[in-house]
């Protein structure tokens, strides 16, 4: 985290500046329902969901320096308010800085694949993962993955179908490949320009 170029907006979280657990609603001068995306590259989908989801705060979570300053510099120019960038890694935030059972939706679009087979135990969405996250989402809150990986895809598609504390929203479907309403991200509409295909795992945590 060295020689990183200093991240001016007031809409920046430092890792190292995050007390623990802080009080989001102070953060956010709210009490509005919390909603975290996982790697937000340059800050188009959160951008785009904080505009159509006012009544909803977004923490917009990414481990590259450029990426939070793009994020950052994209949801000043929205003028938007329910927005914090954070840099820091996903299980590190999520055990220092929620509180269990405090989110309404966790979106993770297009993560690492780690397309080779030795590389795959350090796929960040995993039995583990589900697992930590389980734990953090409130009753009835989202989790909606997307990736343009098929192996990766299918995989957490298996892995979803099992997991007895959760519902899958696109059933009969384990996967599909689009959700309606749902923003494309520019890395989204890369790989679909590629003629890829994007999967879409949808589920919601019982009550």
């Amino acid at each position: 985290m060295h020689n990183l170029i200093p991240i001016e907006s007031p809409l920046f979280l430092s890792a190292e500046d995050l007390a623990e657990r802080p009080d989001w609603s102070a953060v956010f001068a709210n009490n509005n329902p919390l909603a975290l995306e996982i790697g937000c590259g340059i800050g188009d989908f959160v951008v785009d969901m904080a505009t159509h989801n006012k009544e909803c705060n977004f923490i917009a979570l990414d481990f590259y320096n450029k990426g939070c300053i793009k994020s950052c510099k994209r949801a000043e120019r929205a003028e938007l308010t329910n927005v914090r960038i954070v840099r820091d890694e996903a299980r590190s935030f999520i055990r220092r800085c929620l509180l269990p059972s405090s989110l309404k939706a966790v979106y993770i679009n297009c993560p690492d694949p780690w397309p080779k087979r030795y590389q795959r135990k350090r796929r960040l969405v995993n039995q583990e993962f589900i697992s930590l996250l389980e734990s953090y989402l409130k009753p009835g809150a989202f989790f909606t993955f997307s990736t343009d990986f098929d192996d990766y895809g299918i995989d957490l598609a298996h892995l979803m179908s099992r997991q007895t504390g959760f519902e899958n929203m696109l059933a009969p479907d384990l996967w599909r490949h689009d959700i309606e309403d749902y923003p494309r991200s520019k890395y989204m509409l890369k790989f679909m320009a590629e003629g890829k295909e994007i999967y879409f795992v949808q589920y919601r945590r019982k009550a």
